[in-house]
């Protein structure tokens, strides 16, 4: 059998990984990179980290405006998919290379599996919103990662071709623990007070006033903040001519995936408007602030290791020093074996 895999942003090479591993040996795994992130710390790196061979395919699509970059996915995508004809094509998450994917599979009728469906934010002006609902409604499988997930799919009508199959993200995080606690990374700062915060999302980054405010409120904490800056944070902040560094904000590049799973155990918390970053802070026992006004992760807002600062960003410096709260009792991100369920469920088993 023969499984082809289209990823093309950051975390979709780390949910790459663990289903690569489980495919190994069982069937023929095909990896089409759309280029959609290309900067070597967004992407290269991440397979040589993370102990994958290098993708098969890797289109070099770059960035772009939503529709220019999906429809040159698209076209080269479905060329792709008539050379190999996968019994599967599996998507992940909620990028444009993951709607790309899916409309390219089924206009051609391959079978479409869809890696983290049912993940809702119900905010309708996020890209990533369209991208998982539509593609949720075109897989002929939708993974599921949480039971959330699987009620929102029940709802939409989807349940007969839904499957909890736990969060991959979950699997790898275990792995990579394990490896920073036998043999911790040097990192550039030594702080177990600090706080990691990545922003990259376009309602955080494209209007400069909100910019401005999101970085004055990190410079308010009273914490060192260590600022991992995706390209999408620089580009804009020099367009504003916004100041990164402000208080007692620091910036640094990107960083390989166990060196940010080491640096989130050092600190203190995160603060991001990343989707995975909040699911890891939780894993990791770490709290974390959303600068976000909802997230799909609603089971970490329920324990209280997640907190949302959407329009008042004065309450994010509050937020980010706030007490942490009594360890959670359950697990609804999985046991860590999602990628072998990920395959069986592919493969028949």
């Amino acid at each position: 059998m023969k499984i082809l895999s289209v990823v093309g942003a950051r975390p979709q090479f780390v949910k790459l990984s663990p289903v690569s591993r489980a495919l190994q040996g069982r069937a023929e795994h095909v990896v089409v990179h759309t280029g959609q992130h290309y900067d070597d710390l967004m992407s290269d790196v991440f397979f040589r980290d993370l102990g994958m061979p290098e993708p098969d395919v890797n289109l070099a699509i770059g960035s772009g405006a939503h529709g220019a970059q999906t429809g040159a996915m698209l076209g080269a995508l479905e060329q792709v998919f008539e050379q190999h004809r996968p019994d599967w094509v599996l998507v992940y998450g909620d990028t444009n290379s993951t709607l790309a994917a899916a409309i390219a599979a089924v206009k051609i009728h391959l079978p479409l599996a869809h890696l983290e469906a049912g993940l809702r934010s119900f905010n309708r002006a996020m890209p990533e919103e369209h991208n998982r609902v539509l593609t949720d409604h075109a897989a002929d499988l939708c993974l599921a990662p949480t039971a959330v997930a699987m009620g929102h799919l029940a709802v939409e009508g989807l349940a007969a071709r839904s499957r909890l199959v736990g969060d991959v993200m979950t699997d790898v995080l275990h792995l990579v623990r394990d490896r920073v606690l036998a043999a911790p990374p040097a990192l550039p700062w030594a702080d177990d007070e600090s706080v990691v915060a990545t922003i990259h999302r376009a309602e955080n980054t494209d209007d400069p006033e909100r910019l401005r405010a999101v970085i004055e409120a990190l410079a308010a904490v009273d914490r060192p903040v260590r600022l991992l800056a995706h390209p999408r944070l620089r580009s804009s902040a020099e367009r504003a001519g916004i100041a990164l560094e402000q208080g007692r904000i620091t910036v640094h590049e990107p960083l390989p995936y166990p060196e940010l799973i080491a640096a989130v155990m050092q600190g203190s918390g995160v603060v991001t408007d990343s989707g995975g970053l909040q699911k890891e802070a939780y894993l990791l026992r770490r709290l974390c602030t959303t600068v976000r006004p909802e997230t799909e992760w609603v089971e970490t807002i329920d324990s209280g290791w997640n907190v949302l600062v959407g329009t008042d960003l004065a309450a994010l410096a509050p937020a980010v020093e706030r007490a942490a709260p009594a360890e959670p009792d359950d697990h609804p991100y999985g046991d860590g074996h999602a990628a072998d369920r990920v395959a069986d469920e592919l493969l028949g088993a």
